[in-house]
């Protein structure tokens, strides 16, 4: 019996959905170091985590579709310009209201958005270089049952050998144009006597 496609899309995506969740922890620990009290730190870093855990899934997503290529940082930052401030508006208005209190959305939204965008800069680099890092090997793992961690896997595969490979070529290049100290001095000598 087959598996739906949405499933295994979702589980590539997977990697997004754990640093998403983690991003969230990262902000309620922060929330506690502080002063906030353990259940604001909490519900916040649900608030927050949450949906950048499903933003990050959705990246997963989409990068199993085709529609981001792996180490392409350009998309990465516009999905977050959107998502990121999209996560952090649940989060400043939402965490209010499950603590008991009325939503306090941000009284001017747009500066709120724009001011987000920016701060998204900084998320996206974070979030693509862990991404980068972990994928890959989650991607070796469910491949065999997952075609499409398999294909993406397989684009991954493919650009570490064309690192690997230019990496290789440079490092040739560098060992054919070194000379050797000895004959080198005696050049030098050779150049002083005459």
């Amino acid at each position: 019996m087959s598996r739906p496609r949405a499933l295994d899309l979702a589980e590539v995506g997977l990697p997004g959905a754990a640093i998403g969740a983690v991003s969230g922890v990262v902000v309620g620990l922060l929330a506690l170091v502080v002063g906030q009290p353990v259940g604001w730190a909490a519900v916040g870093a649900l608030t927050l985590g949450v949906p950048l855990a499903l933003f990050g899934v959705g990246y997963g997503m989409l990068v199993a579709r085709g529609w981001f290529r792996p180490g392409v940082f350009a998309p990465v930052a516009f999905y977050w310009m959107v998502g990121f401030p999209a996560s952090r508006l649940l989060h400043e208005t939402v965490t209010p209201v499950l603590l008991g209190g009325n939503p306090t959305p941000p009284s001017d939204v747009l500066t709120f958005f724009a001011f987000q965008a920016l701060v998204s800069m900084g998320f996206a680099i974070g979030f693509i270089w862990l991404y980068e890092r972990i994928a890959p090997y989650w991607l070796m793992r469910i491949q065999d049952h997952n075609a499409d961690a398999r294909r993406v896997f397989g684009i991954y595969a493919e650009h570490a050998q064309t690192m690997w490979e230019a990496r290789e070529r440079k490092r040739a290049r560098r060992q054919a144009g070194r000379v050797p100290a000895a004959s080198g001095s005696a050049r030098v000598k050779s150049r002083r006597s005459s």
